[in-house]
């Protein structure tokens, strides 16, 4: 996991007030319905973000960082992954989330991420004139490849989502799929995270500039894996930094 019970998202360089925020229900193609947790920022329009979490899906983490982003000015709506299998109430923090994570499929994940989007676009969620994608670790692997999926994303972002091998639920390798990227790509790395090694990122770096996809990849010295996280003190830097870099790709005001 990711984050663990405690770990919340700093804060965002600018902070104003987010119109609402709370629990929504939503349907996937497939008919499945699954927990959301949505805030909308004070003037509709502008950016709009759909959070795709760890492997442990929807949790506190999640669902104040979908209000730290209402603040700076971005619709936002974190989604769950464990409808089908887990239901769609609220968990504890001693959720057993494994056995759900091994029932996951790439095309339900996919679905369920789409069915966020359009939530997003709607006067309910906002009705944001962009949209973007950022999920960490799983989630940023996840997020990467829906610039695949046709949703007229507007940008994709990742956090230390492992680009290249083997991922869980059948997710593709983005690296393998960058040609048929149709968004722009921002890329947040720990420069000491032990499960993404240098050489992976230089290769998606390199299979980007190949194909032809913008990006920008950027990379923390020295920072771990789940750095962006508020209790993390000693890479406070790099988590404010990251918060501009996101500000900025999604075209907001950094302050």
């Amino acid at each position: 996991m990711c984050y663990d019970a405690e770990a919340r998202p700093p804060f965002p360089p600018i902070r104003g007030a987010a119109l609402d925020s709370g629990d929504v229900i939503l349907t996937s193609a497939d008919g499945a319905r699954f927990h959301a947790h949505g805030a909308r920022a004070q003037q509709a329009g502008g950016a709009g973000i759909v959070i795709l979490p760890d492997v442990r899906g929807l949790h506190p983490f999640y669902e104040e960082l979908a209000l730290r982003f209402a603040e700076a000015g971005a619709q936002s709506l974190a989604i769950d992954y464990f409808g089908r299998t887990a239901g769609i109430e609220p968990r504890e923090a001693d959720f057993d989330y494994a056995p759900h994570l091994a029932k996951l499929t790439y095309e339900t994940l996919c679905a369920d991420a789409a069915a966020g989007v359009a939530y997003l676009r709607t006067a309910d969620g906002g009705a944001p004139e962009r949209v973007y994608t950022v999920g960490f670790c799983f989630g940023g692997r996840l997020s990467y490849l829906q610039a695949t999926r046709g949703l007229g994303l507007a940008g994709v972002i990742g956090f230390y989502g492992p680009p290249v091998g083997v991922g869980r639920g059948g997710l593709p390798a983005p690296i393998d799929e960058v040609d048929r990227f149709e968004s722009d790509v921002l890329a947040l790395w720990g420069g000491a995270d032990q499960g993404i090694p240098p050489e992976a990122v230089g290769a998606f770096e390199a299979a980007l500039e190949e194909a032809g996809v913008e990006h920008r990849s950027v990379i923390y010295r020295g920072a771990p894996h789940s750095f962006f996280d508020r209790h993390a003190s000693d890479h406070a830097d790099a988590a404010t930094d990251a918060w501009r870099q996101m500000l900025e790709f999604i075209e907001l005001p950094a302050g």
